[in-house]
């Protein structure tokens, strides 16, 4: 019988192949997964220069809530989570106007003569600020305060979180409750064309017109959580923005001061415009969902994502007539404030490193600064142009004319492997680009540097998995756009993981037929006779081995391999084919084509271009049984020795008579090789006996031998 040993292991090395492939840049999501410095992004996927982006004022502080602008410029933004007022002047300089002794300011408003009004949560009141100094105006004795609006007859309007009420303040301690919505908080007011309130909601995302005290209808029903601002657009209908759940996020600010990174969070978004030139979206007022149970205690947490697939915030058009439009959606991106322009186009601020996008009257969306922040969440129309409040850090940034100069960097590109660049080729005008190579996913300083692409777009950057390009434009009408660089992934070899020899076996059969006489007698019938033999008898014979070949291989290109099958004996030098162009992973030989011996089998894979090969461990292979000599057999005693050509011998035996099998120890004691002497003490009794002597190698093989004590 034969048995396979594996005695040590070996390893191979790989290399391997590819073809060309491209790496393009072309629509307005491509690029819009990039970083822009005074670059806008058109819908059609066009790089050109945008408004210069100045940073006008630092808060220090995580988050500015609210800002407003008096008549001559002065700003006043409030912050969290220290609670605290700026006042900036037109000309940048800033100071510190008031510090409350609540963590967050969440609301301001300005009346007709200048007079700044705040609103301090949780658990806050309303103060009046004038000249530099702070009184308190109103207590409405509620958890949050989270929006405030002067009406044209000068009272102060004051949204809250605690049952979604409406406060009317008329004077100094002088108001009370003017509408419950039924919701659990007001979180934006306005007042219309008309000077009628309006008020946005949450949990339920709808958007009220209050009349007068306990008279509203529902003006819309967004479908999200929350409208969480509202503007007035130049021909008088009012632009709702509405997302989902960020008024969960203000409730753990002002639950947690400290915690200045759970302000909002931010995301990696892409945009999709839904409203199309060729017609509105026309959404019907559905009637208001049932009002959610207010609290005592805390404003309700609401999730910020209503299912897969669904919208994550939205803006819209609610005109005058009732019929709706969908300006614009998204499934990935928050919107927090919106900005009507007098060419009724729109400006809005999203979460996506503070970016400002503006959306025209015939929807053509153009991304138009990004302030690297994390979120935009008011935006101000000033003499001095548009104002973009900021979270996370806390600070104010102006919109100022075209830039001369601005700059676009792309996300990262990923060849899979180690990649030989090719040409960058571009739809340009008045832009330089550079290029940088590295092997990490992110860049850093283990990146080579950056390299100027040459003037027939030959990328200069070395070989390496990953890629990434900066352009420059400068000066009026430069563009970029249409971007596509080729590259030749280094080739990867195949790799041998495993190579595996085992023996297969199957029973061959003998079979001793019984002859049957056949008499034919003069009638012609046949007849059977008497049985001459014993009826037919099946005995296991020997078993006819195979060795089965198997191996694992894969290649990190995913190219179709061939393999070759090569084998060699213990001392041998050459190699021997077995088999060659093989596509299957495995191949049976019999078992008697070698003989006893060590022996060694490599397997060779091709992906037609580079090859890898690993050799298997050494395989025994040993087909001979021991030969079995009895030296001298008595009553008393039995000599006896045995020798094996290919293995160490492990077991030896012997029975009388058929008996049990009985171990027999070697002279020296252990039996560990291929030549032993045994000398086995008898005690037998007087008549015939069979004695028999049984041993085993170390491939399994069983030599035999017997003597018949007289």
């Amino acid at each position: 019988m034969k048995r396979i040993l594996l005695l040590g292991v070996c390893l191979a090395g790989w290399l391997g192949a590819s073809t060309t492939g491209f790496w393009e840049m072309s629509s307005f999501t491509d690029f819009l997964k990039g970083k822009f410095e005074s670059v806008a992004l058109g819908r059609d996927g066009r790089l050109s220069l945008a408004p210069e982006v100045k940073s006008v004022f630092s808060s220090e502080q995580p988050v500015i809530w609210s800002v407003v602008a008096a008549a001559d410029g002065t700003l006043y933004a409030a912050t969290g989570h220290r609670g605290r007022i700026y006042k900036i002047a037109p000309d940048g300089s800033s100071s510190l106007l008031w510090t409350a002794d609540k963590p967050e300011v969440f609301a301001l408003a300005l009346d007709a003569r200048g007079v700044l009004y705040a609103a301090t949560s949780p658990d806050g009141k309303i103060y009046r600020i004038e000249g530099g100094k702070a009184s308190e105006y109103f207590d409405p004795h509620v958890k949050y305060i989270w929006s405030l609006a002067v009406g044209s007859d000068g009272s102060l309007f004051a949204g809250t979180g605690d049952g979604g009420k409406i406060f009317r303040v008329t004077g100094a301690g002088r108001g009370g409750e003017y509408y419950s919505t039924g919701q659990a908080n007001v979180t934006g007011l306005l007042l219309d064309s008309t000077g009628r309130l309006l008020a946005g909601t949450e949990p339920n995302g709808l958007l009220f017109r209050v009349t007068g005290k306990d008279q509203a209808v529902v003006l819309y029903d967004s479908g999200l959580p929350e409208i969480r601002a509202a503007a007035l657009g130049a021909d008088g209908s009012v632009i709702a923005v509405s997302l989902g759940g960020a008024l969960a996020k203000k409730v753990q600010a002002a639950a947690t001061p400290a915690a200045a990174s759970d302000v909002i969070s931010t995301t990696t978004t892409s945009i999709t415009v839904t409203a199309q030139a060729g017609g509105p979206e026309i959404k019907p007022v559905i009637p208001p969902k049932p009002a959610a149970a207010a609290s005592d205690t805390t404003a309700p947490v609401v999730g910020t994502d209503a299912g897969s697939g669904a919208e994550k915030s939205a803006i819209y058009r609610v005109r005058a007539d009732g019929t709706v439009e969908t300006l614009w959606s998204s499934k990935e991106e928050n919107v927090y404030d919106a900005l009507p322009g007098p060419d009724g186009s729109l400006w809005f601020g999203t979460d996506t490193s503070g970016r400002i996008y503006r959306l025209t009257a015939d929807h053509r969306l153009t991304l138009m600064a990004q302030t690297n922040e994390g979120q935009v969440l008011r935006l101000l129309q000033t003499r001095y142009g548009v104002m973009a409040a900021t979270g996370n850090m806390g600070r104010i940034y102006r919109l100022g004319p075209t830039a001369a100069r601005g700059s676009y960097e792309s996300p990262v590109f990923d060849a899979g492997s180690v990649s030989t660049w090719g040409k960058l080729q571009k739809s340009a005008v008045k832009a330089d680009l550079r290029t940088r190579s590295g092997n990490g996913g992110r860049p850093d300083g283990a990146w080579n540097q950056w390299v100027a692409v040459a003037a027939d777009g030959q990328i200069g950057s070395p070989a390496a998995r990953y890629l990434q390009f900066t352009a420059e434009l400068n000066g009026a009408g430069s563009y970029l756009d249409n971007i596509s660089a080729a590259y030749l992934p280094k080739n990867n070899a195949p790799a041998v993981r495993s190579v595996s020899v085992v023996a297969t076996s199957s029973a061959v059969a003998v079979s001793v037929k019984a002859s049957v006489a056949t008499t034919v007698t003069d009638t012609g019938d046949a007849t059977v006779n008497a049985t001459s033999g014993m009826p037919t008898q099946t005995v296991s014979r020997a078993v006819a081995q195979q060795l089965l070949i198997s191996w694992m291989a894969d290649d990190p290109d995913g190219d179709k391999l061939v393999y070759q099958l090569d084998f060699r004996g213990d001392g041998e030098t050459k190699w021997k084919s077995l088999k060659k162009d093989l596509r299957d992973t495995n191949y049976t030989i019999d078992g008697d084509s070698l003989a006893d011996g060590r022996y060694y089998f490599r397997v060779t894979a091709s992906d037609m271009t580079a090859e890898a090969e690993l050799v298997s461990p050494p395989v025994l292979i040993d087909n001979t049984a021991p030969v079995v000599r009895i030296q001298a057999a008595s009553r008393t005693e039995l000599i006896f020795e045995a020798e094996d050509a290919a293995s160490a011998l492990r077991r030896a035996e012997w029975s009388l008579d058929a008996g049990s099998w009985i171990p027999a120890a070697p002279v020296d004691g252990i039996i560990d090789s291929q030549k032993e002497q045994f000398r086995v003490r008898l005690n037998v009794p007087a008549g015939e006996h069979l004695l028999v002597v049984r041993v085993t190698d170390s491939g399994g093989n069983t030599g035999l031998a017997k003597v018949v004590l007289p």
